[in-house]
C-alpha cells in the first residue's frame, strides 16, 4: 500500500516494528514484501534494501505467512530492461532473503516477458504467479485474458493474480474471467488485486469471490481506499456476509498496526505523499490511470502548471485552474491510448502514455501538434522492443516512425538486453565492494546501479536528508513564498546543467538528434540531448542530461552566450522512478 500512496516507504526498523502486528492480526495468509519501488526507495535514503527484505520477511517466515514479492518480468524490479542473467539472479536472491511467491507480469501481457521468469521462480523453489494485467478496452475481452492465463499456466505458473491495478476491470468481466480459469485448471490458485481508484473495487471483489477467486489483497487504515485497496475490516465484513470462509480479524492488533502506520506517516513518510491519492475519482474510468500513477501524475502537473498558465497569459488566454489542466490530460490519456496500441496502463507503460498525453498538452496549449516530444523509452514501447502491443496503432504514429527512420521489430525483447553480470562483478572487485550474503549486493548492483553507487557513496543518504528538511520547511513555513525564495526552494532540489564550453545556446540546430526549446516541467532522459552550444570554433557541442528529470528552471534563453562552466536550467532528477 506504500507503494501506491507516495515517494518514500518505512524504514527498516519501522518494518521490523509493526511486523509482529500484522502477524497478530491473524487473518493473512500472505503478506507482500518488495514491490517495484521498494528496493530503490532504500537505496534513495541510504538504507540497505538487502537487510530490510530480510528483516521483513522473517517475522512472517516464523509464523508460517508466506511472503510475496513483484516481478515486472522483463523490467524485472525496475522501469527498463534486465538481461537475463540478473533477472534469473534475482529469484536465488529473493529465495535466500525468505521470499515465497512472486507475481509476475508483464505490462503489455506478452507471454514471453513472463515465461522466463516462471522458469527462474520453479529453479529457485519459488512460487511462480502468471499475472494478468486487467484493464478495459475492445482488445482486453475475456477471451483474451483467459488464453494468456492458459499459456502461463501450461508454462509451469501455478496460480493466477488478476492485475487490476487501475482498478478499471468491469466487476462482470472480471468473473467471467475467474470462472474460465477455475473451470478449465481447478486446481490453480487465483489471487484478485484490485485498486479502490475508480470505485469498482468492492463489487469485483464479491463477483471474482462469487466465481471462485481464493486470496483477495486488502490494505489497513489510514492508507486504505483512496487509489490504494480497500480496507481489510470492509472486505472480511462484506465476504464473511455472503457466505464465504474468511478470518476473523484481531482487532486490537489492527488498531495496533493502524496506529503505528500513522506514526509512521507523522515521522516522515506524510512529507512526500500526495493528498489526493486519499480520493477515489471516477474519472479514472475514463482515462484508466493506476492508483500508484496518481501521485506522480499530480507532481507533474503542479510542476508544468505555472509554465501552462504563462503560455496562455502571453496569449491573452484565461489561466487554467489545476483540476481543469487534470481533466485535460486525463481527455487526452484517453486519445492517446488507443493510438498507442492500448498497452495496459501499468508500470512503465502507464508512464509512458501519461508522458506522451502531458506532452501533446503542452503542445497544444503552445498552437503546435500532438506527437513531437515523445522518448526513447516510449519509442521502444511502440517499436515493438519491449515487447507486442495488444491492439493495433494508428497510421499517423505508423507514419511518424517511419518519418523518423525507425525500425518496428517482432524479436524476443530480451535480446535487446545481453547478460552482464561480469561487468557489474569487475566493477565491484575494482571497487573493493563484497558480492554479501547469497550473492545479494551484486544483484543490488546490477539492478539497480545508479542507485547503489549512490547509495555506497554516501550521497544517496544525504540527499535524502536534505530533501526531507526541505519538506519540513515549507510544510513549517506560514507566509507566502516569493520570486526569490521558490527559485531557491527549486534550485535546493535542483541539479543545474552547465555548459562544457564557452558558446552560443541552441536549443534547436539542423542535425540528427536535434533538441527542442525547454519549458519548466519538461522531462528530460539520461543522457538525452538537452541543447546544443555553437562554440567559437565553428563545432557543436552537445550538452546532455546526466540524469533523468524535469526543468524546474531556465537560465540562458535561445542565442544566449554562455562560458565554461555556466548554469544553462536546473533539473530535478528523477531517474529513480522514470
Amino acid at each position: 500500500m506504500w507503494q501506491s500512496s507516495g515517494k518514500y516507504q518505512p524504514r527498516v526498523d519501522q518494518l521490523e516494528k509493526i511486523a509482529p502486528w500484522i502477524v497478530e492480526m491473524n487473518c493473512f495468509a500472505r503478506v507482500e514484501t518488495n514491490g517495484g519501488a521498494f528496493e530503490q526507495v532504500n537505496l534513495l535514503y541510504g538504507e540497505n534494501p538487502n537487510k530490510a527484505v530480510r528483516a521483513f520477511t522473517r517475522p512472517f517466515r516464523e509464523a508460517g505467512i508466506r511472503t510475496h514479492m513483484l516481478d515486472r518480468g522483463l523490467n524485472g524490479i525496475r522501469m527498463y530492461g534486465v538481461p537475463a542473467d540478473v533477472r534469473k539472479m534475482m529469484y536465488k536472491v529473493k529465495k535466500a532473503q525468505g521470499v515465497d511467491i512472486t507475481r509476475i507480469f508483464c505490462g503489455l501481457n506478452d507471454v514471453r516477458n513472463i515465461i522466463p521468469s516462471i522458469g527462474y521462480a520453479l529453479e529457485a523453489s519459488m512460487v511462480p504467479q502468471g499475472t494478468l494485467c486487467i484493464t478495459h478496452s475492445p482488445v482486453h475481452t475475456v477471451a483474451y485474458y483467459t488464453d494468456i492465463a492458459g499459456q502461463l499456466i501450461e508454462a509451469g505458473a501455478t496460480e493466477i493474480c488478476l492485475k487490476d491495478m487501475a482498478g478499471v476491470g468491469r466487476p462482470a468481466v472480471l468473473g467471467k474471467i475467474t470462472r474460465n480459469i477455475k473451470e478449465k485448471y481447478p486446481g490453480v490458485l487465483i489471487q484478485y488485486h484490485g485498486h479502490s481508484g475508480p470505485g469498482l473495487s468492492m463489487a469485483s471483489i464479491l463477483e471474482v469471490c462469487e466465481n471462485g477467486a481464493d486470496i483477495i489483497d486488502v490494505a489497513m487504515e489510514p492508507i486504505s481506499w483512496g487509489k490504494v485497496h480497500p480496507d481489510v475490516i470492509s472486505v472480511q465484513a462484506m465476504l464473511k456476509e455472503a457466505g464465504f470462509q474468511v478470518p476473523e480479524i484481531n482487532m486490537a492488533a489492527y488498531m495496533k498496526a493502524r496506529s503505528l502506520t500513522q506514526e509512521f506517516i507523522d515521522d516522515f513518510l506524510g512529507y512526500f505523499m500526495d493528498a489526493t491519492n486519499r480520493h477515489t475519482s471516477s474519472l479514472l474510468l475514463g482515462c484508466g490511470l493506476p492508483g500508484g500513477m496518481m501521485g506522480s501524475m499530480m507532481a507533474d502537473l503542479k510542476g508544468v502548471h505555472a509554465g501552462i498558465n504563462l503560455i496562455l497569459k502571453e496569449q491573452n488566454k484565461a489561466p487554467l485552474h489545476i483540476d481543469e489542466l487534470l481533466v485535460m490530460l486525463f481527455e487526452e490519456v484517453s486519445y492517446v491510448w488507443p493510438r498507442l496500441g492500448y498497452p495496459p496502463l501499468v508500470t512503465p507503460f502507464s508512464q509512458y502514455v501519461k508522458n506522451v498525453a502531458l506532452m501533446n498538452v503542452m503542445q497544444l496549449i503552445k498552437g503546435e501538434e500532438r506527437w513531437t516530444m515523445i522518448d526513447r523509452h516510449t519509442w521502444d514501447m511502440i517499436l515493438g522492443r519491449s515487447g507486442k502491443l495488444p491492439g493495433k496503432l494508428a497510421p499517423e504514429i505508423i507514419e511518424l516512425a517511419r518519418k523518423n527512420g525507425y525500425e518496428f521489430t517482432e524479436a524476443d525483447p530480451q535480446l535487446n538486453f545481453p547478460d552482464e553480470l561480469d561487468r557489474f562483478r569487475k566493477e565491484m572487485d575494482e571497487n573493493g565492494w563484497e558480492y554479501g550474503e547469497d550473492d545479494e549486493e551484486l544483484f543490488e548492483f546490477a539492478m539497480h546501479d545508479r542507485q547503489y553507487r549512490a547509495y555506497k557513496s554516501g550521497e544517496a543518504k544525504k540527499r535524502f536528508e536534505e530533501d526531507l528538511q526541505r519538506a519540513k520547511d515549507i510544510a513549517m513555513s506560514k507566509h507566502t513564498l516569493t520570486e526569490d525564495e521558490i527559485k531557491r526552494i527549486r534550485r535546493a532540489k535542483a541539479y543545474p546543467v552547465v555548459a562544457p564550453n564557452k558558446g552560443q545556446v541552441l536549443w534547436e540546430v539542423a542535425v540528427e538528434g536535434a533538441s527542442t526549446a525547454p519549458f519548466i516541467g519538461r522531462k528530460y532522459l539520461h543522457d538525452e540531448v538537452f541543447c546544443y552550444l555553437s562554440t567559437p570554433w565553428g563545432e557543436y557541442d552537445k550538452v546532455t542530461a546526466a540524469f533523468t528529470g524535469r526543468v524546474v528552471e531556465i537560465c540562458a534563453e535561445q542565442g544566449a552566450i554562455v562560458g565554461k562552466g555556466d548554469v544553462i536550467a536546473y533539473i530535478q532528477r528523477s531517474d529513480i522512478f522514470a
